[in-house]
Formats: C-alpha cells, structure tokens, sequence
C-alpha cells in the first residue's frame, strides 16, 4: 500500500539518516490522547533498540520549549514515521509535501479508504486495521507504562450567583486548572448534582459517594464537596470562594477540617502545602472523620428538640446553638 519511491533515503555517506517522528500529537489543530501517547511510546523502544537518531514533533504548546512541526528544517531528517489514528485529511497529506525527500512510513493506524491521498503518500502503512489486511493490536497495548499516580477528585462550582460581587469562582477555577496541570496526578471532574434524565451525571447520593471513596485526594469550592469527601473518608482541599468566606468556611470549621483555603489567599504554594499534607497525614484524619462524624450536633437536631416542644423553641435548649464562622477581611 502506498506511493512514491520506494528507496530508502541516505545521507551522503551512505547511512540511513535521522528519523523525525510525528502524528495527530503534533498538529496544531489536532489532539494528543493517552494512546497516541503510548503508541510513541512504543515506537521510540523500537528506534531505541535499533539505535536509530530521531526527533518527536509535539502540537504547539503542550510540550512547551520542545520540537513542533513549525521548528522543523525538513532537510535534517531523511525518515518520517506518522504514529497512530487515522490516515486522513488534510494535515496528513500535507506531510507528505512538506517531506517529500524522506521515506515515509505509518505505523498502527487506520486506514478508512485506501485511496486517500493521505494513505496513498506513504511508502509504508503498518496499519493497526485496513480492509486488505488483518487486524493487529493497537500499538499502546505493549507501550511501556510507568507506575500510578495520585487520582484527584475535583469538585468545582460556577454557580452561586447569590453572592454577589463576592464571587471568586472564576478565580478559583483558573488557578486551580493552572495548578493542577503542573502536578503529575490524574484530576477527575465530578459533580455533586444530581440528574436521574442524564446518564452522564450521578442520581444518587450514593453514587456520587462511591465515586469519591476511588480518589486519593479530592479539591473543591463546594459544601457538599466537602462533606461528601469526609464522609468518604478522603482528604479535600478545600476552597472558600467566596471573598471573606461564607458557607464552605463554616462547614469546615464545624468538621473541624484544616484543610480550608480563602479564595483571597489562594496560591500555587498554598495548595502544594496542603497537597502534601493530604497525602501524608491528612489521610488519617480523613478515615478518622469517616469513623468519628465530626461537628457535634446539626440542625436536624435542633428540629427535633422543637417539634418535641410543640413548635415553639424551648427556652434551654439542650441542643447548643451553632457558631458562625469567623468572617476573614477582603484582601
């Protein structure tokens, strides 16, 4: 399968030349996945192992100061491999312009019509699967893979509209994304709301509970994220974003959680802080919070005591009244 001149390309003193590596990870308009990630992976042991000199090409930006396709002189290589995805479409076939010098060969992909201009440039297509050929595994099914990395629950909110000019939920998600994206863990957005119409969103607390006993940490500008994360005995980092704090400080005052960050002070340090904390003691306190419900006595019990009386608030309460939260200055 394939076109052009099937001889390989060598330098002038007669050896193969330097390899450049690239597929859908390296346009700018295309996207990198874990198996694309993989599946070079893959590819660098086997250009390791026989000692061959390559460089990888990356979409701008997601390996920063690293090679993209915009930095490439395209007579420093005589070999291109194209790694993974389909072998379609417009930035595909304009490799085969801007290397029409190299050798060109596509490994583990797909082929969804062979007459593609895409397929047709390679010299080679080792395709994963193609309609003339048999099926053969992905290429990320023998990749090397390191060894497991912290999962974080991420618990945030763009609502609550009813506070106002004190809003920082905007703030608080950006620096949070930021952060996270330079920490080697694996976030996933979860959501305490609940929805029995969407498949894609929990129906029931407990769901929503499950889901957080299978994080190691969890990071929220919720209440409930809070919460629901003591009660599964995982420790949160938890965000007030509202500016001078308001309920998720309280909540976590009357769980008497240390974790609780003000929107106002909230940094890259603090939350690495925490992060470590979390992963070291903040673990046993979590599971201590799980066994032993913290806060003492909640408003349910406050009900009790008045429906008991009749309606009316008896005048001593056995129930202690709840304490407010200290509220922070803005700054």
């Amino acid at each position: 399968m394939g076109g052009g001149d099937p001889a390989v390309v060598t330098r002038e003193d007669g050896t193969a030349g330097r390899t450049l590596v690239t597929g859908w990870f390296s346009f700018l308009d295309g996207e990198v996945t874990a198996g694309d990630v993989l599946a070079l992976r893959r590819v660098r042991e086997v250009l390791d192992r026989a000692g061959l000199p390559y460089d990888v090409a990356w979409r701008p930006g997601f390996r920063p100061g690293l090679l993209s396709l915009d930095d490439v002189r395209a007579d420093g290589y005589t070999r291109l491999l194209f790694v993974c995805g389909p072998l379609a479409g417009s930035q595909v076939s304009g490799l085969h312009r801007q290397f029409s010098h190299c050798r060109r060969i596509a490994v583990g992909v797909s082929v969804i019509d062979p007459a593609d201009p895409a397929v047709t440039g390679f010299h080679e297509v080792l395709a994963r699967d193609a309609q003339d050929r048999p099926v053969t595994r992905d290429l990320a099914v023998r990749a090397p893979l390191g060894g497991r990395v912290p999962v974080v629950g991420v618990v945030l909110t763009d609502g609550q509209g009813e506070y106002g000019p004190l809003r920082m939920h905007t703030e608080v998600a950006g620096k949070v994304g930021g952060w996270l994206a330079g920490r080697d863990c694996a976030p996933v957005v979860l959501q305490t709301r609940l929805d029995s119409r969407d498949g894609m969103l929990c129906s029931e607390p407990e769901q929503v509970v499950s889901a957080l006993e299978r994080v190691d940490t969890v990071i929220t500008d919720r209440l409930h994220g809070l919460v629901l994360a003591l009660r599964a005995g995982v420790p949160p980092i938890v965000i007030d974003p509202v500016r001078g704090g308001a309920k998720v400080s309280a909540q976590a005052h009357a769980c008497r959680w240390p974790a609780l960050v003000p929107g106002e002070a909230l940094s890259a340090s603090v939350l690495d802080a925490w992060w470590a904390w979390c992963a070291s003691r903040g673990r046993e306190a979590a599971r201590h919070r799980r066994a032993v419900p913290a806060g003492g006595p909640d408003a349910a019990d406050e009900l009790a005591a008045l429906l008991a009386s009749g309606g009316t608030r008896p005048a001593a309460s056995a129930v202690a009244p709840r304490r407010r939260a200290p509220r922070r200055a803005a700054g």
